[in-house]
């Protein structure tokens, strides 16, 4: 496509591609193929992309592959295994864990340390922790992560997450624990514990702040993060 316009009875045309009106090669518009061209890939690599086969992750970084005649071989993607004979006798690279890698990297499977679940932020399905609490990776926190106390609305700087349980970390002064206390009615008894400090207004240096406690499923991430070098693990 072209663009002329009139410049002191003449024309100026500026294109918007090559002189032949083909895009270029790094253009994101251009068409390509979502898998690679398998005539460049050795034999491996080019039948884990194109021969069927069902991968189940099992956990703990484990995958069951199943081919379309029916056989089944365990995948440990951490390990660099697989039951097959190609892997087993030959000590090859085989397609069954070439098939795996494709499959996580697409987002197909869930990474080994991961598997399929419900957020407790979200509520949405999605890749979780495996042994740690259900949160994505949009709503987990970090330290120097800005977030939205569901509650009130206000903002909060997350400065540390811990792996104590709301309902085995006490209030100061309250007798009651972080899961008891009521305006944390209805969040899980074993969320985590986030301390926060609030960030805004006050002449106090964030380090000097008073801590709050809330359970990690009250806090809502924001997009942005406020980074301060004095906020943090103590």
């Amino acid at each position: 496509m072209t663009d002329t316009t009139a410049d002191g009875g003449g024309s100026t045309t500026r294109a918007g591609g090559d002189s032949g009106g083909h895009r270029r090669t790094g253009d994101p518009r251009r068409p390509r193929a979502l898998a690679p061209d398998t005539s460049r890939l050795d034999g491996r690599s080019a039948r884990a992309w194109t021969e069927p086969m069902a991968v189940t992750a099992l956990g703990e970084g484990r995958y069951e592959v199943e081919n379309s005649e029916g056989r089944t071989y365990v995948v440990d993607l951490p390990e660099s295994d697989c039951t097959c004979p190609d892997h087993r006798i030959r000590g090859e690279s085989c397609k069954h864990l070439r098939r795996v890698a494709i499959e996580v990297t697409r987002g197909q499977v869930p990474a080994p340390g991961k598997v399929r679940g419900t957020c407790r932020g979200c509520e949405r399905e999605a890749f979780v922790p495996e042994d740690d609490p259900a949160f994505c990776r949009a709503c987990r926190l970090e330290p120097g992560d800005l977030a939205t106390d569901r509650e009130t609305g206000d903002a909060v700087l997350v400065v540390r997450v811990t792996d104590e349980r709301a309902d085995a970390v006490e209030v100061d002064g309250t007798g009651r624990s972080v899961a008891d206390y009521e305006t944390n009615d209805g969040y899980p008894a074993d969320d985590p514990v986030v301390e926060v400090v609030y960030p805004f207004g006050g002449n106090e240096p964030l380090a000097e702040r008073r801590r709050y406690s809330f359970p990690h499923s009250r806090l809502l991430p924001r997009d942005a993060a406020l980074v301060d070098a004095g906020v943090g693990d103590a």
